[in-house]
C-alpha cells in the first residue's frame, strides 16, 4: 500500500505542477472526473499498482523497474521507490 500511496502523491503532483483541472487530467488519464477526485483524495485500493503506473505513463512519464542482488551483509531483498 506504501508504493500505492507513493506512486498516487506523484500523480496528484504532476497534475498540480501541470496545474490541470480535474477535468482535463482526466481527460489525459482516460478516466472520469469523480474518479481522479477519489484518487486524489487517497481512495486508491481498487487500482492495481500497474494500473497506477500506466497512469503516471499516460502523464508522459518514464517508469523504470530495476532489479538487482542485495549488498553480501543483507540476506533479503529490500524495495523501494523514487521519483526525480
Amino acid at each position: 500500500m506504501l508504493a500505492k500511496a507513493r506512486i498516487v502523491a506523484e500523480i496528484s503532483r504532476i497534475i498540480r505542477a501541470r496545474r490541470l483541472t480535474q477535468t482535463a487530467a482526466a481527460k489525459i488519464l482516460g478516466l472520469g472526473q469523480s474518479k481522479i477526485s477519489a484518487l486524489l483524495d487517497g481512495h486508491f485500493r481498487g487500482y492495481s499498482q500497474e494500473r497506477l503506473i500506466w497512469l503516471l505513463s499516460r502523464l508522459r512519464c518514464d517508469v523504470e523497474i530495476i532489479v538487482k542482488l542485495p549488498p553480501r551483509r543483507r540476506t533479503n531483498g529490500r524495495v523501494s521507490s523514487a521519483f526525480a
